[in-house]
């Protein structure tokens, strides 16, 4: 096997299952490690979510993330969106070096994943309050913490794609 095939399967076998999480999660725990989580579309992958994934990751020893499907994109940002496939988009993240594991999810919310996982920290943007967030009540009730990240201004997806079709 070539070394790019090799690296190619270690960041496709980072896109796991639900139940392949939950196993992973209980061998992170029996070992004493913390494991972060944080969600998101994270279509058109930018330096700002790279940031707030390296500061999310920075917050315990495994960063798993949950990530939207394009069925659930589609009802939450509308018809037009993703621009970038589910597929594309895990591998993208699951190829950053500081992330352990991507769980697609089709809820508008991770609430549920969130409650399957119970994570040691619990990450968002900065722009949600503790309140608004899906999960922090389950996650802080079961002696975890919610951790709030700054977010990079001027960086998101929608005014990415707002100024590639502005362009046009």
């Amino acid at each position: 096997m070539d070394v790019s095939s090799a690296k190619e399967k270690q960041i496709s076998a980072k896109i796991i299952s639900e139940s392949e999480a939950l196993t992973q999660r209980e061998k992170w725990r029996a070992a004493g490690e913390k494991v972060v989580f944080t969600n998101g579309v994270f279509d058109i992958l930018h330096a700002g979510h790279v940031r707030a994934l390296a500061q999310s990751a920075s917050c315990g020893d495994r960063l798993i993330i949950g990530l939207n499907t394009d069925l659930s994109v589609r009802k939450i940002k509308g018809p037009q969106r993703p621009i970038i496939s589910e597929q594309d988009r895990a591998y993208l993240l699951a190829a950053l070096f500081f992330v352990d594991a991507i769980i697609l999810f089709d809820d508008d919310t991770p609430l549920e994943l969130i409650k399957s996982l119970m994570p040691d920290v619990l990450v968002k943007s900065a722009d949600y309050t503790v309140e608004q967030i899906a999960g922090a009540k389950e996650v802080l009730a079961n002696g975890g913490r919610v951790e709030l990240m700054p977010l990079v201004p001027g960086l998101s997806s929608t005014i990415i794609i707002d100024k590639i079709r502005s362009a046009q």
